[in-house]
């Protein structure tokens, strides 16, 4: 996360505390689209700290159409934002056209909100373009003061918000989510340690590596953390992260198992394109 003054927290957590009751009344209410955008725009003041008259754009112009926001800094555009009227229930196709008006422009940052609901998105420049999901915030139900909280608009803010921080960021997310814990779980190292403490407790007990596996997978980890494209992503990035640790260790390392898991943030933007992508 990026690191944040004790003055730039406290007002995160202040604003946003302020905005859960102004949220919340608007959702009631069911206001527009506009209207929403216009509440977008306050919270990136206060909430964010940018100055809605240097910092932010509406109606930001791109190939001749338009994005509902650009938040732009020193002439550079740090994310765009696709708003939805506070009623509408998110969904990843909302987002599809201000992810490629982001890709055609080279702006990795993406942000899709209806101002109750919050999500960052990472942009990957390929054929075909694609976005990573890396945080998704509930700005009513989650505490103003909750680590969640502090995480999404710290990293947003004025203050936070780098290329370097928002890289740590993604890293970050991308190694503690529910499928990448679980591909680490099958990888030999652990396996070879849970073989090893099984058979210290139980006085001399052998169990093989592969049993310990299929266990694992069979019975152990429900099925969608194991099985389908976002299991297999996560893998593959687990296994391009130890090389990029092994590589980092050098020539002593004895194999890729004896790397550290997971790889340190300079080595990050070899690794991180699509870790687990949102389709």
């Amino acid at each position: 996360m990026a690191k944040l003054s004790a003055k730039v927290s406290a007002r995160i957590t202040t604003q946003l505390k302020k905005y859960q009751s102004i949220l919340a009344s608007l959702q009631k209410r069911d206001v527009s689209e506009a209207d929403t955008v216009t509440v977008i725009n306050d919270m990136l003041s206060e909430i964010c700290g940018y100055d809605k008259y240097l910092h932010i754009t509406s109606q930001y112009a791109i190939r001749g159409t338009y994005v509902d926001l650009a938040v732009k800094v020193d002439e550079e555009i740090r994310f765009l934002i696709e708003v939805k009227a506070i009623g509408i229930e998110l969904k990843d196709a909302h987002v599809k056209q201000a992810i490629d008006y982001a890709a055609n422009e080279g702006i990795e940052w993406v942000v899709l909100t209806n101002g109750a609901q919050w999500r960052v998105y990472k942009v990957h420049f390929g054929q075909p373009i694609e976005k990573i999901l890396v945080c998704e915030l509930d700005a009513i139900g989650t505490s103003a003061r909750s680590p969640d909280a502090l995480e999404c608009f710290g990293n947003l803010s004025r203050e936070g918000f780098s290329k370097g921080s928002m890289a740590e960021f993604l890293l970050q997310k991308q190694v503690t989510n529910k499928f990448t814990v679980a591909a680490v779980l099958q990888t030999d190292f652990i396996l070879e340690v849970l073989r090893r403490e099984i058979r210290r407790m139980s006085s001399g007990v052998k169990v093989e590596v592969d049993y310990l596996r299929s266990l694992l997978r069979e019975e152990v980890l429900k099925r969608d953390l194991v099985d389908g494209d976002e299991a297999k992503a996560a893998l593959q990035n687990i296994r391009r992260l130890q090389r990029a640790a092994t590589r980092k260790k050098g020539p002593t390392a004895k194999s890729v198992d004896d790397a550290p898991i997971v790889a340190p943030v300079e080595d990050a933007s070899a690794s991180l394109p699509r870790a687990v992508v949102a389709s």
